[in-house]
């Protein structure tokens, strides 16, 4: 298949490595001196699951030099969906299919306001990984895994052909049953630790040792859950539980890609996350004061970094 990943970072630079390991024809997306790496020494993939090298690696800044594009995954950061969706446009093929894999609720809505509903499917992705250094990207911990599914939850031919493309590139895969829970159960992990490790410069594990902070991020979770609830997403009663179970899995380093743009000055996923939880609480008239006092916190912060202050 002839694939597109756009965004090299941790996560497009891990699923692209693995779809290419496969057989599969990959462009990469990328930008500056990780682009230059990437095309003179290829890109180099560092995991606990297997090490891999891509080299050749087929790699642009420009999506519209790739032609015949089956599919394209989007891995750059939330705040730049809007502008990715509309250089993508004009290079879809009629049967052309697009998947997000960024954390947040909104990413489908903010594709199909630039390209046609058709193309695109829902989707979410699980690792923690990261660009170790220009050309090279590091998968520290999490079974890597794409969730995906078609808007309308059909099982579609196109579907279930995606499916067997990714479980033949030895990932873990998910044809989802219903793909708005999944992506709602994902928002609610990742929006409960990462704003707040941010805020608190704090690990997951350092986190997870001090009640107090515990009992915040489970009050951020039951927000969540209400506002999916008044969204019309109805999550399992054991959804919190379950999400904790992971959070309490993981390394007791580990941080979240929002953490560390903070600390790193750059601009972050926390519009898209708590952000997004605040203004749909705002409209719902739903009180949301954990997600709020994190979000403010951080907000300044944020406006910084993006040239907003």
């Amino acid at each position: 298949m002839n694939i597109v990943i756009y965004g090299t970072g941790g996560v497009g630079g891990y699923f692209g490595a693995r779809l290419a390991q496969a057989g599969n024809n990959v462009t990469f997306i990328a930008r500056g001196k990780h682009l230059e790496a990437i095309k003179e020494k290829g890109l180099r993939l560092k995991s606990f699951k297997g090490d891999y090298k891509v080299y050749p690696a087929n790699v642009t800044s420009n999506i519209s030099e790739v032609a015949d594009i089956d599919l394209i995954l989007v891995c750059v950061k939330t705040w730049q969906l809007v502008d990715v969706a509309k250089e993508i446009k004009p290079v879809l093929l009629p049967e052309t299919m697009v998947i997000s894999l960024l954390n947040g609720v909104e990413n489908a809505d903010v594709l199909c306001t630039s390209i046609d509903k058709k193309h695109v499917l829902g989707g979410l992705c699980k690792i923690i990984s990261f660009i170790e250094d220009y050309g090279v990207i590091n998968h520290v911990s999490y079974e890597p895994t794409i969730v995906f599914g078609e808007l309308n939850n059909k099982k579609t031919k196109r579907a279930l052909q995606l499916e067997q493309l990714f479980l033949n590139a030895g990932f873990t895969t998910k044809l989802a049953e219903n793909i708005q829970q999944e992506i709602w159960t994902k928002f609610l992990y990742i929006s409960t630790v990462s704003a707040i490790g941010a805020l608190t410069r704090a690990t997951i594990g350092e986190m997870i040792a001090i009640p107090q902070i515990k009992e915040i991020m489970y009050q951020t979770a039951r927000e969540i859950i209400s506002i999916a609830k008044a969204k019309g997403v109805n999550l399992p009663e054991d959804t919190i539980d379950k999400q904790f179970q992971i959070i309490e899995s993981q390394p007791y380093n580990a941080t979240s890609s929002l953490q560390r743009g903070v600390l790193e000055g750059k601009p972050s996923e926390l519009e898209a996350q708590n952000g997004t939880i605040v203004k749909m609480g705002i409209k719902l008239g739903i009180p949301t004061p954990v997600n709020s006092f994190i979000y403010n916190c951080l907000l300044p912060q944020e406006n910084k970094a993006r040239g907003l202050s």
